[in-house]
């Protein structure tokens, strides 16, 4: 098949399911299409282990979010089919890139469609097709779409049409038409502009024979002066977190107990306080090591300070871990509690792969290009697992269970509840639960999300 077989095939898929249906189960059917049409038209040259490991976390995520249907879920479905698209043609072009590449396509979608020579056939197709094509499917186009206009622009044109019966919602149609073959075309005919295939050297992981010359960074700064520079910065740098560490350790762990909210607005300021610590603390690092003080033999006082910097930090963030983990303990999980642990984690991960490019010398598109799989492993995790389910179980066991927040605030935690609602013999809480789940339920077979379907 030629490109513009997929882009009409998943167009009409994409109306197939969606037409007068919610997002659901359709979604997850249009994602596993799409990630199996990908594979079949990548040539083998391509289907590196990467594209291999995408075409699986594509499946998976249609699968989850065939049943959650959830925001994660939808991010990762995305993430994951437009990663795989990329990857199908792209296997040296990094991974950062991906962004650009489809926000110009997305923005210059009517530019590319009008340049048919570009997607369709140049050579003569069989004249069923091109009589199909003109005779059938254009007119078909033109004609739904001037009807439309005319009828929400004359009553009286409308009423001609009035006794003809057709269930068929033309504007729906139209409106899913178009968005079908919009996501179809930027999917299967994106392009990459040559500038950014001559810009992918940029984000190399490694430096170049070139970078590794000695030279300052400014005219108006000598090497010797930045050097020293990076040396003072680095030395109270450390002082500064050395007292921040002792005060924030302090407020958090010896100061007379408070309030719950109180207690939750403090937590979720520092733990803020200290991802922005995090992050303005590896920009010092990158922008301190960003090319010739990775190869200075006279910067080596630097690399100790900013490697006790960086230990330092990693100090502060098993102190916020400490903290929100007797956050956890004494008043139970929420999704901001497990929000915070993500965060953490991944600012964890941040100042071990700043460690690692002081380390082995390497650029800073490093960390950019290292940190884009962590985040994308994230979402993933995210998407797959129950978190709600997860919260509800493991917050029944406490002696104070917060029904109103599991009931309002908490997704997918159904069948707990309602073992919860039993044990309590609490009617109002099973009828709540059990006309949510009814009315999931009783969706069309492709807007359903099949989780709820497993509860009775």
């Amino acid at each position: 098949m030629k490109t513009h077989h997929y882009i009409l095939l998943t167009t009409l898929a994409f109306i197939i399911v969606f037409y007068d249906e919610n997002v659901g189960l359709n979604l997850g059917i249009l994602g596993i299409i799409y990630a199996a049409l990908t594979l079949y038209k990548t040539p083998e040259k391509n289907r590196t282990r990467t594209f291999l490991i995408l075409f699986v976390t594509s499946i998976l995520s249609s699968i989850a979010f065939a049943w959650y249907g959830d925001f994660p879920s939808f991010l990762a479905i995305a993430s994951s089919l437009l990663l795989l698209s990329y990857r199908s043609k792209n296997r040296r072009l990094k991974t950062l890139f991906l962004i650009p590449v489809f926000v110009v396509n997305c923005i210059t979608f009517i530019c590319r469609f009008f340049n048919f020579d570009k997607w369709l056939p140049k050579r003569n197709i069989s004249g069923l097709w091109q009589k199909t094509l003109a005779f059938v499917l254009i007119p078909l186009v033109l004609i739904a779409i001037f009807f439309g206009i005319y009828s929400a622009g004359s009553d009286h044109f409308a009423n001609l049409f009035k006794n003809i019966e057709l269930d068929i919602n033309f504007w729906q149609l139209l409106v899913i038409t178009v968005l079908g073959f919009f996501f179809a075309f930027n999917y299967w005919n994106y392009s990459v502009e040559k500038l950014i295939y001559k810009k992918n050297h940029i984000l190399d992981d490694n430096f170049t024979e070139e970078n590794k010359i000695q030279k300052s960074t400014y005219s108006f700064l000598d090497l010797d002066a930045e050097r020293m520079s990076g040396v003072i910065s680095f030395f109270s740098l450390n002082i500064l977190l050395i007292f921040f560490i002792a005060t924030y350790n302090y407020e958090q762990f010896f100061e007379s107990v408070k309030t719950p909210n109180q207690l939750s607005e403090e937590t979720h300021e520092r733990v803020n306080a200290v991802i922005v610590s995090i992050v303005m603390a590896i920009l010092v690092i990158m922008f301190y090591f960003k090319s010739s003080f990775n190869f200075d033999s006279k910067a080596g006082l630097m690399k100790i300070l900013a490697k006790i910097w960086i230990a330092l930090n990693v100090i502060l963030v098993f102190s916020a871990m400490m903290k929100n983990y007797e956050y956890i303990v004494s008043y139970g999980f929420t999704y901001k509690r497990l929000g915070v642990c993500g965060f953490l984690i991944l600012s964890l991960i941040g100042l071990i792969m700043t460690f690692i490019k002081i380390q082995k010398k390497k650029r800073n598109a490093f960390l950019f290009n290292t940190m884009v799989g962590y985040v994308y492993g994230t979402i993933l995790v995210c998407s797959y697992f129950n978190w709600g389910g997860f919260i509800t179980s493991q917050n029944l066991k406490r002696n104070h269970f917060d029904e109103y927040y599991h009931t309002t605030f908490v997704n997918f935690n159904e069948e707990y509840l309602l073992k919860y609602a039993k044990e309590k013999h609490s009617n109002v809480i099973k009828n709540s639960v059990l006309e949510r789940v009814r009315i999931q339920q009783k969706e069309n077979f492709l807007s359903k999300v099949l989780y709820y379907q497993t509860i009775k």
